[in-house]
């Protein structure tokens, strides 16, 4: 059954562009390092360290390559775990299960096994998708934040914690936007949203 508790993600850290298997590198680094971390008693171990222990497998969403990659991790490392990559057919099902060497395993009989990959491959792909689509509009919020006066990052962040949306922080009053940022701040704000109340300027 899935642990949902323990599903983790790890915000890269040394990736930079689309490469495809830099990911496999890093992710599986990281989380050994915890629970290197586990073993010499410098994180708990228990529930809140889903790291603690190693697995009994590694699946890999990807074909025989990202298994090689992950494997070589793996050794590096010294972690005696299997690494299967899992290969997908026409309808990006799990079709069979690819060692680092280039074998296929089946797992179209018994169906439990067949079944079984299409959950967790299911799983996973939620898992992903719903951090994706929260991280972009995260980031939809912060961009109609972006260019006002006196409101960098911290302050985007705090208006954010303060009022949940973008729409929110848009109709509150300016009172209420200084009790979170200084007035100058504040006001820029205020004036962003409703450049129909800044005081026009006389003209000759």
């Amino acid at each position: 059954k899935p642990h949902r508790a323990g599903y983790r993600r790890f915000k890269m850290k040394t990736v930079a562009g689309t490469d495809d298997y830099a990911p496999l590198a890093e992710t599986p680094s990281r989380r050994a390092a915890e629970y290197e971390m586990a073993r010499r008693g410098e994180k708990p171990d228990g529930p809140q360290n889903q790291f603690a222990t190693l697995p009994d497998l590694l699946l890999i969403d990807g074909g025989v390559q990202h298994a090689r990659v992950a494997e070589e991790v793996a050794a590096k490392l010294h972690l005696s775990v299997p690494v299967l990559g899992m290969v997908k057919d026409d309808r990006h099902r799990t079709r069979a299960l690819v060692t680092a060497q280039g074998m296929e395993i089946g797992i179209q009989t018994p169906p439990a096994l067949f079944a079984l990959s299409g959950r967790v491959q299911r799983a996973v792909h939620r898992f992903a998708i719903t951090y994706h689509h929260q991280k972009h509009a995260k980031n939809a919020y912060r961009s109609q934040l972006d260019g006002i006066a006196g409101v960098g990052e911290a302050r985007k962040r705090l208006l954010l914690q303060r009022f949940g949306t973008v729409k929110a922080i848009r109709a509150a009053e300016l009172l209420q936007l200084e009790e979170v940022l200084p007035k100058p701040a504040a006001r820029a704000v205020y004036d962003h949203f409703h450049p129909e109340n800044m005081p026009k300027e006389n003209t000759p």
